[in-house]
């Protein structure tokens, strides 16, 4: 119990770190720059993710059963 207070301290100094930072113009880019970054990653996660799944499922071709 006591790790997941910590963890949401954590989240809420993050946060407001973030915000805070976020008003300089710089910061502002630079955030603008991670979040474009860490959606493109997870794009490709997910779409590698897909595709491996689509290789994985049974076709049903040339099974007698």
């Amino acid at each position: 119990m006591k790790q997941l207070f910590f963890v949401a301290v954590g989240v809420v100094i993050g946060f407001v770190a973030a915000q805070r930072v976020s008003r300089t113009p710089s910061a502002a880019h630079l955030l603008a720059q991670v979040d474009a970054r860490a959606k493109a990653f997870t794009g490709a996660v997910a779409e590698g993710y897909r595709s491996r799944e689509a290789e994985l499922r049974p076709t049903g071709h040339g099974v007698d059963g």
